[in-house]
């Protein structure tokens, strides 16, 4: 019932995308670079911050001490900017870096200009956000290496992405940057202080401001899933369609919110599922429209990115896409090589290359149901075999999972494996799993959970209704394999229900 009263009178699925120490820590120092009023916003910001400087996070603790003007040591920082490259997929990685030093110079923390590694990229070849954001970090890193001014192309780039009171494709972290960037530009003083205030539009009753304005679209893709499997009224998952198809994008695809123009391969591909799923009779348009936009952007290589044509194959997208296409016998010959790109990219200990979750489960889930689209391939079964064992041998003595190896358990994460042990033989993993989540769940009916989707990566963000839907998706995925058993239980006429040994389908 929790997640069903989610579902607004227009069939989207709001919920506030919470504060982070980051955008907080970029926005205090615009503040206090551009000496701009905003007392109380200053104030509540730098109260945040404070109850944050001691966060068991080793990017967030240095982040905020050095918006806080504590001292940030040379090794500290360096461990900070290591792991935000160990987190990354390694087409990213420099770029990665570089945001990381970008980060700490807009925070005011004195750089040597040797270190700073100045990367020639072609924005050209990357997708809008990342050509804007690549834009923006270039002109501060530039600045720090002695560049004195931002040429004139990306200033025409960077101040493209400033309208008084709208946030450039819902993206604060971008947003916040473009500023730091053209706070040293010549007559861009009134588009800075615009861009501050409504930044400052956005700040959270904590005090503190979010990655992104809301991820209204992608929580709605993954609660319509999530609901049309649980069975949920009819009338509440055809609201939830039709606003779908309202907010489609003209070349078919979804973004995570509605006041982005990028679409994406993660909301696409679960829009089609529950699309599908729903009626895909009904549907069939907008399903068809969708699987275009997908295989307008498939790499040569059979896999498929999280944005555009020519940009790189991610391992958890090609298997989320691999779940949509599915859905459409014509484009069921792509299956193959995607799987195939697949398992290139499983390492030897079952998971897949970082993608945008910070736990490995995320992909790990989306690969295991993708391989049962085909099991035609000994390399295809030998890599859901693989998913499966990891899953298995990594489960805490509590009967949740961590984001990674070692790592305490958290609700999400334990959903997303609790997915993979609906199907195995054994059902005592999924009823151990079952039983942590039950300790996370709030009288309201709502998980706790520790932040897990990740934008940039390796930052995590928190919107705590997606814990709720992936639950509820788990448990839709485990609800096949209950039957009820016969086991006598004292003051019941009526047998329980218990999971049943028998493998998923």
């Amino acid at each position: 019932m929790h997640v069903l009263n989610r579902v607004g009178a227009d069939g989207a699925v709001r919920d506030a995308c919470r504060s982070r120490v980051l955008e907080s820590a970029l926005a205090l120092a615009l503040l206090d670079r551009c000496g701009s009023g905003h007392h109380d916003a200053r104030s509540r910001i730098v109260s945040y911050l404070e109850r944050h400087q001691k966060s068991e996070d080793l990017i967030d603790r240095t982040v905020a001490a050095a918006a806080l003007g504590r001292v940030t040591t040379q090794p500290a920082r360096r461990q900070a900017l290591q792991a935000v490259v160990s987190r990354v997929p390694d087409f990213t990685g420099s770029r990665k870096r570089a945001l990381a030093q970008a980060i700490f110079s807009m925070l005011g923390v004195a750089t040597d200009p040797a270190d700073i590694a100045l990367h020639a990229v072609d924005v050209r070849a990357l997708h809008p956000w990342a050509a804007v954001q690549t834009a923006a970090v270039n002109a501060i890193l530039g600045r720090v290496a002695g560049r004195s001014r931002v040429g004139g192309e990306d200033v025409t780039r960077l101040a493209s992405t400033q309208r008084p009171g709208r946030v450039w494709e819902g993206n604060l972290f971008i947003h916040l940057s473009v500023l730091h960037a053209l706070v040293d530009v010549p007559g861009m003083d009134s588009v800075v202080d615009a861009g501050l205030s409504t930044a400052l539009r956005h700040q959270r009753e904590d005090g503190g401001l979010p990655f992104v304005t809301d991820t209204d679209t992608w929580s709605t893709v993954v609660v319509g899933l999530a609901l049309s499997g649980a069975g949920a009224p009819r009338e509440v998952t055809h609201r939830i369609a039709q606003h779908l198809v309202h907010v489609q994008h003209a070349n078919g695809g979804w973004s995570y919110t509605d006041h982005a123009e990028l679409s994406d391969t993660d909301c696409t591909t679960v829009a089609v599922e529950f699309l599908h799923q729903l009626d895909p009779v009904a549907y069939r348009d907008p399903i068809d429209r969708a699987l275009d936009a997908l295989v307008a952007v498939r790499g040569a290589d059979g896999g498929f990115p999280t944005y555009g044509a020519g940009t790189p194959s991610e391992a958890c997208m090609t298997a989320a896409a691999i779940n949509a296409i599915s859905t459409r016998v014509r484009h069921r010959h792509l299956i193959q090589p995607a799987l195939r790109f697949l398992a290139d990219r499983q390492m030897p200990d079952g998971s897949f290359p970082p993608g945008w979750s910070g736990s490995r489960l995320h992909t790990l889930f989306r690969a295991y149901l993708a391989t049962h689209h085909s099991q035609t391939s000994p390399a295809v079964h030998e890599m859901s075999g693989r998913i499966a064992d990891l899953v298995l041998s990594t489960q805490n003595a509590d009967g949740g999972f961590g984001q990674r190896d070692g790592t305490s358990s958290d609700a999400i994460s334990t959903a997303y494996a609790l997915i993979i042990l609906a199907g195995q033989r054994d059902p005592a993993p999924a009823a151990h799993a079952i039983g942590y989540l039950l300790t996370q769940q709030r009288p309201d009916g709502s998980i706790i959970s520790i932040p897990d989707m990740l934008g940039p990566r390796p930052f995590p963000y928190h919107v705590p209704v997606l814990t709720d839907a992936f639950t509820l998706l788990a448990l839709d995925h485990l609800t096949p394999h209950i039957r009820p058993s016969r086991v006598a239980v004292p003051g019941r006429r009526h047998g329980n229900a218990q999971l049943s040994q028998r493998t998923a389908p």
